[in-house]
């Protein structure tokens, strides 16, 4: 059956966070579907959301509550149906999708590293004792607890340009951003910023990919969909998220995990750790990419049974 396409008359309407780098997100979406489809780019409307860990800039994201932080209001306009597909970082996404609406897509995944951000040091084994750290992100909070406990940490929210202006105004002696939205923004190269072996900061879980969802329904954002669709990615993402399932993940718990593809074998790397960084539990798991999702399942018992009850229950570094 033919595909009723968008028009500039007609387009069709991607929802998307205001920040700079969710509207890069959003406008890499907009073109890949525009070639894709050999369609010109006023065939796409990019609508503006603005959710609840946008409004809300002066506390942490903990203390804000619950999940979906980031994409509440846009899947409630997804499924009212004033937009028809929304563009999400994949490590801003909850595991579970609200009724009627649908993750399969996701787009070639840049750069899964953190950066390491300071304009007087190069890297957290180069801070002097009793540094100042800013983050916003209770995963890189507690890594960095764990591997520097002598340094101190504080909250350190916003965009991009946000974070860089605190740095410059001395709120910190350094902070961490990802790779990725640097790249995607064009301002890696620009900025003090250098990139962090995973093996020293395992990413968040889907860090540097972007998913578009859509209503479970609606059969021509599917087969749209389809088109610009990395089954690379999809396959990385679908061993990550079982492993953050499992653990019942969200931002509100410190969780790494990055999967890496080698021919039809799939490895997992995952890390937990305690609020405070006092203790960390890791571990691998490799097996076919047609079992990714086991695997992560597996991955996530296996790193629980070690670390033992209440693991996650652990004050947050002050």
């Amino acid at each position: 059956m033919k595909i009723d396409l968008p028009s500039p008359t007609r387009p069709l309407r991607i929802g998307t966070r205001g920040s700079p780098l969710a509207l890069a997100q959003a406008h890499e979406t907009r073109a890949r579907l525009a070639a894709g489809f050999d369609l010109p780019e006023e065939a796409f409307e990019i609508v503006v959301i603005r959710t609840t860990g946008d409004a809300v800039q002066d506390r942490p994201l903990k203390e804000i509550g619950g999940k979906g932080l980031f994409t509440r209001e846009i899947e409630a306009d997804l499924l009212s149906g004033g937009i028809d597909i929304a563009v999400h970082s994949m490590k801003d996404m909850p595991v579970e999708q609200p009724a009627g609406l649908i993750l399969d897509t996701y787009l070639p995944r840049e750069d899964v590293r953190d950066a390491f951000v300071s304009t007087a040091h190069s890297g957290i084994w180069d801070l002097p004792e009793g540094a100042v750290v800013g983050s916003s992100s209770l995963r890189r909070k507690s890594q960095v607890l764990n591997r520097r406990p002598d340094l101190r940490v504080v909250e350190f929210r916003g965009n991009v340009q946000t974070r860089l202006r605190k740095l410059k105004d001395k709120v910190a002696d350094c902070t961490f951003l990802a790779m990725a939205g640097l790249n995607r923004l064009s301002v890696a190269a620009e900025l003090p910023a250098t990139p962090i072996d995973p093996s020293v900061m395992l990413p968040a879980v889907a860090q540097g990919a972007i998913g578009i969802e859509r209503r479970s329904d609606d059969s021509r954002a599917a087969e749209m969909l389809a088109a610009i669709h990395d089954t690379a990615t999809g396959l990385q993402l679908a061993a990550e998220r079982a492993f953050l399932t499992a653990l019942d993940g969200s931002c509100e718990t410190p969780i790494a995990g990055l999967a890496r593809l080698d021919g039809d074998q799939v490895h997992l790397t995952g890390e937990i750790l305690r609020i405070d960084g006092s203790e960390a539990v890791s571990g691998d798991e490799t097996g076919s990419v047609e079992d990714g999702s086991e695997l992560g399942r597996i991955l996530a018992e296996r790193l629980l049974a070690q670390a033992g009850p209440g693991f996650f229950d652990w004050r947050e570094p002050a």
